[in-house]
């Protein structure tokens, strides 16, 4: 009767002979890999220089450094497994690298499906950090870039991180693509104003406000409409694309109408309204 304990010895031994036969292979294949981490160093030194002389962003930079490092690993983690075990052709492993990719796909396919589109983002010439954008009611500045995510600061300075799908599949709005931005408001005049003269007064007291941009870009004033107690005006004027320059315009070119409508003697009504009834309304008397 073959006791446990000299199987267990007699497997241990034969682990050993095994190891001790291996011993050269994986000496090598950790040859393979200190060279390989040497080789990846360099690599990314390379590529750092070359794309430093470039006008390439950041982000974008750093993810080409990234790919690169990540193809030297594979390449090398490859060949010392192929010398560690002699079993393993070049053929075997590629053909459960595509195994296992596709096993790894299923289980990640929201990582996977954010990396692509954040390769998309980065590609992109439209939008760059510092940009303000708005997304599926999401509005702010682009802080950073990532494979995943994208790093966005509200204008209240809260920061949401979203997933680079989410920016990829939906309609996205760069607000500072251009620098300058076209800002509409409505303005009412009495019924009995001069239509004419209102016109010049809100277009002079626009034209007043260092914050537009009068010279490169036209200021509009239309009448949109009969409003329930006052004629509507549509004006429009060109100033900064980012929010805080929209707010600070849009305030300086409100309060400079309001006062140059008050000047010129021209009221902005508040609403009135009339009430009928279909038959007299008798009024109470106090009994003296």
């Amino acid at each position: 009767m073959i006791e446990p304990l000299t199987i267990v010895q007699n497997q241990l031994v034969s682990l050993s002979r095994e190891a001790i036969a291996m011993a050269p292979q994986l000496v090598v294949a950790l040859i393979v890999i200190a060279l390989t981490f040497v080789v990846s160093l360099l690599v990314k030194k390379v590529v750092r220089y070359l794309t430093g002389r470039s006008k390439m962003r950041e982000s974008l930079r750093t993810l080409l450094i990234n790919i690169s490092s990540i193809g030297i690993w594979m390449l090398g983690a490859m060949v010392a497994a192929i010398i560690a075990f002699p079993n393993l052709t070049p053929a075997k492993a590629l053909a459960g690298l595509g195994i296992g990719s596709v096993a790894i796909g299923f289980a990640f396919k929201d990582i996977f499906e954010n990396f692509l589109a954040g390769l998309i983002i980065l590609l992109r010439r439209e939008m760059r950090i510092g940009d303000f954008i708005e997304c599926e009611s999401l509005e702010g500045k682009v802080e950073e870039i990532l494979i995943r995510e994208t790093h966005i600061r509200q204008t209240d300075d809260q920061l949401v991180i979203v997933p680079n799908a989410v920016l990829f599949k939906n309609p996205l709005t760069i607000r500072t693509d251009t620098p300058l931005r076209r800002i509409t408001i409505a303005c009412g005049v009495a019924y009995d104003a001069d239509l004419d003269e209102s016109r010049s007064v809100i277009e002079g007291a626009i034209k007043d406000c260092d914050s537009v941009a009068a010279e490169s870009k036209p200021i509009q004033v239309f009448l949109s409409g009969f409003g329930g107690s006052s004629m509507d005006f549509e004006v429009s004027w060109w100033t900064g694309s980012t929010p805080l320059e929209v707010r600070q315009s849009t305030d300086q070119v409100v309060g400079a109408i309001k006062r140059a409508l008050d000047e010129a003697g021209i009221e902005i009504p508040f609403p009135h309204r009339t009430l009928t009834f279909n038959s007299p309304v008798p009024l109470a008397t106090e009994a003296t």
